[in-house]
């Protein structure tokens, strides 16, 4: 109690009170209010201060920009002054000046007035002296170009004078055949001359037709410029019609009716390869006919570092070459030599050739750059004008054969022809041979191609009223849908009589066609989009190894009527139940009927897919039809029982065998023959070992242990049939047919002597 009331103690000097929190908390509000209110104070000001400076510096400018307006307007009153004095020249004035100086310049150069004027202003005086030069220079160049254009019109106006005494003349454009071993660069070849691209848009770069193309004179002259300045060849043809044949051995048919046109061909041989295949058919072709050629030695771009000289005469390129290149060009040279030498033809260079007649021109040149063209058109102009006069000369007898049948959108069923003599005029009364008979209808349209173009491409033609020899030509007309290419085509007169008419159709004979599109009651269907294609597809899958078996032909669209046709194939034998569709369509409703009749359509624009594609097809129903076979078929064999190898008598049966004739294969039902001719059936074989190793065929000669499965339980060796007895397959009718159908070439000959020995002891019939 005492301790509680009593007063307390005071505090040490010098000691300080601790503030209170709250206290504390408040001091520091106060002072951070304070620092604020200090900013605000200072960023006031310090607008104020921003604010003054911007109205003393818009002051300052105001009053520089009135101090430059009154400046200006000093100096515009000043020179107005002086202008009106005339102290100053204005631009305006000094350009009028200028203009009437020059004015001046170009009246005393022009008239050739005196200059004394002048003599104190050399500026003036040379100005002057330098128009009169430049208004000579001008008229010495309007005089040489005025000189030039009549000379250019004179040449051109004896350039049309000269062309129309051609077409005027009785000399005709000679045809040309271009031939040769597929990829050696025919087409190309034109293509360079023509500027255009055929060959690439062909299938597979390879000619599936035969393409007709006319160069006019003019392209000739054009190309052979540079090379004729020596030779000073003076030109009497209105052109070169050349024929562009397929290289591709399947098309000989094409390549034969080709040659047998022309007047003159090109054989096309790759200078890198020599003498191929159909080198040697082309040049059997052509010494059938009889016909003059020269070779288009190609591809000498190909030689190793040769550096090309576009569109060059060839001597002039080799000219340019390093000797190295000269002397791989030189062996190559002699190679071909050589190579023709052996088909039995003398050849050289052209320009050492001193006797066509017995020597073979060759021409290198080369499709990629040109060179060596100059040369082949000189050649080809020079040898027909020199040599072959009188089968260029126009004739009034109609001469015209049909190259191809086609069907073009817009113009139906058309033929190109190759008019080689005479005169063909829009509404002439034509004959020409059918498959059906010969066919007379009249010329609705005479169509060529653009020049430079090829009758093969799609494109704008030229419509003709007439059309003179030598000329590719498409007619149109009423049902040419059955007209056969390779027969000739006349023009029935006016006033012919029944007499002439039947002259007239036995002329157009297509039986030597025809015997080409010959068909038989089990084969495919063949269509095509050009009868000269279809001719070429038939002779190639007559080539083939075995021959392919044709039932029926067509050209065009394939629709369901053709289908219709292939479906009766399906009962007589079902895996020729096919339609081999070369460069066409194939339309819908025929497509759809294919697939729900289980007919199979092949299509392709080269015939070698094509074959390829059947080929696969075949193999695969081969293989399926065999692996059925295989479950029927008895292969024949002849065994005996090699002494003292019973190993098993009872089933399973296992002998030691040795095989006498034909071959022992697992699952052969084997039997023998009493002595009184009953056939006695043993058993099947399970398995042959040979060493301890399962064999699946034994072949004569060969031994091993046979298991045999018997067919009756009790059957036992020695009891029912001995070891010393011959031991046969057994065979049967359906096992020979299954043999027949599809093992017949693992059957050798003594094989097939042993089945026709079981057939009379089985009694097969």
């Amino acid at each position: 109690f005492f301790s509680v009331m009593a007063p307390k103690a005071a505090p040490k000097a010098g000691a300080k009170k601790a503030p209170n929190a709250a206290v504390k908390a408040m001091q520091e509000r106060l002072a951070k209010q304070k620092a604020a209110e200090e900013a605000e104070k200072k960023a006031l000001e310090e607008e104020k201060r921003r604010e003054k400076e911007e109205r003393e510096e818009e002051e300052r400018q105001k009053q520089k920009k009135e101090e430059e307006a009154k400046k200006k307007a000093q100096e515009k009153r000043e020179k107005e002054q002086l202008i009106k004095a005339g102290k100053i020249v204005t631009e305006k004035q000094k350009k009028q000046m200028d203009a009437n100086k020059l004015r001046m310049i170009e009246l005393l150069a022009a008239s050739g007035g005196s200059v004394a004027a002048y003599q104190n202003d050399p500026e003036m005086l040379a100005a002057i002296e330098a128009k009169r030069k430049e208004l000579a220079d001008r008229r010495a160049i309007d005089k040489a170009k005025l000189e030039a254009k009549k000379k250019e019109e004179e040449v051109e106006l004896a350039r049309i004078e000269r062309l129309r005494e051609m077409q005027n003349s009785n000399i005709r454009s000679p045809i040309i055949c271009i031939m040769g071993h597929v990829d050696t660069g025919k087409t190309k070849l034109l293509d360079k001359i023509r500027r255009t691209n055929v060959q690439s848009g062909e299938a597979g770069g390879i000619t599936q037709q035969i393409g007709a193309s006319f160069f006019p004179i003019d392209t000739v002259l054009a190309k052979t410029a540079d090379l004729n300045e020596d030779m000073k060849l003076e030109y009497q043809i209105p052109g070169l019609l050349i024929i562009d044949t397929p290289g591709h051995e399947a098309f000989s048919n094409l390549r034969s009716r080709g040659s047998s046109l022309c007047d003159i061909a090109i054989l096309v041989i790759d200078i890198m390869h020599g003498i191929e295949q159909q080198t040697r058919e082309s040049i059997q072709m052509l010494r059938a006919k009889k016909c003059p050629f020269i070779v288009a030695l190609n591809k000498v771009d190909r030689l190793y570092d040769w550096k090309p000289k576009d569109d060059a005469p060839f001597r002039k390129s080799l000219d340019m070459q390093q000797k190295y290149v000269k002397q791989e060009f030189e062996t190559r040279l002699a190679s071909t030599m050589e190579q023709l030498s052996s088909e039995g033809l003398n050849s050289v260079v052209y320009w050492k050739n001193r006797d066509f007649t017995k020597y073979v021109s060759l021409v290198p040149t080369s499709a990629h750059s040109g060179e060596g063209i100059p040369d082949l058109l000189l050649l080809m102009t020079q040898l027909t004008q020199k040599h072959l006069t009188g089968k260029i000369t126009l004739k009034d007898q109609l001469d015209c054969v049909v190259l191809e049948v086609k069907v073009i959108e817009g113009l139906g069923h058309t033929i190109d022809v190759i008019l080689v003599n005479g005169i063909l005029r829009e509404g002439d009364t034509i004959i020409v041979g059918g498959l059906n008979g010969p066919i007379i209808t009249h010329i609705r349209a005479l169509l060529t191609p653009q020049p430079l173009k090829e009758m093969r491409v799609k494109g704008e033609y030229v419509h003709h009223k007439e059309v003179r020899a030598a000329q590719g030509v498409k007619i149109t007309a009423v049902e040419l849908e059955h007209a056969v290419a390779g027969s000739y085509l006349y023009t029935v007169p006016e006033d012919c009589d029944d007499e002439e008419l039947e002259r007239l159709k036995d002329k157009v004979n297509v039986d030597k066609i025809l015997k080409g599109i010959e068909t038989t009651d089990r084969g495919v269907s063949v269509q095509a989009s050009t009868l000269g294609s279809l001719e070429a597809l038939l002779s190639f899958l007559k080539d083939c190894k075995p021959p392919i078996p044709v039932a029926t032909v067509s050209v065009g669209p394939i629709h369901k009527k053709h289908i219709l046709k292939t479906t009766t194939m399906l009962e007589k034998q079902p895996e020729y139940a096919v339609i081999l569709a070369f460069d066409v369509a194939v339309s819908k409703e025929a497509r759809e009927y294919a697939d729900a009749e289980g007919i199979k359509i092949f299509t392709a624009d080269i015939i070698y897919h094509l074959f390829d594609q059947f080929t696969a097809y075949m193999k695969d129903v081969t293989e399926k039809a065999k692996s059925k076979d295989a479950e029927v078929a008895v292969f024949p064999v002849e065994m005996k029982v090699v002494p003292n190898c019973v190993f098993h008598a009872r089933d399973p049966i296992v002998l030691g065998v040795e095989i006498q004739t034909g071959q022992l294969r697992v699952g052969t039902p084997l039997c023998c023959f009493h002595d009184d001719g009953s056939c006695f059936q043993i058993g099947r074989v399970m398995s042959m070992e040979r060493e301890h190793k399962e064999v699946p065929i034994l072949k004569k000669g060969e031994q091993a242990a046979v298991k045999i499965q018997v067919k009756d339980p009790v059957t036992t060796v020695g009891r029912h049939f001995t070891a010393d007895q011959t031991i046969y397959s057994y065979i049967t009718r359906e096992s020979i047919d299954a043999l027949k159908a599809s093992f017949k070439d693992e059957v050798d000959k003594d094989g097939w002597k042993l089945v026709i020995s079981l057939k009379k002891k089985l009694q097969i019939m």
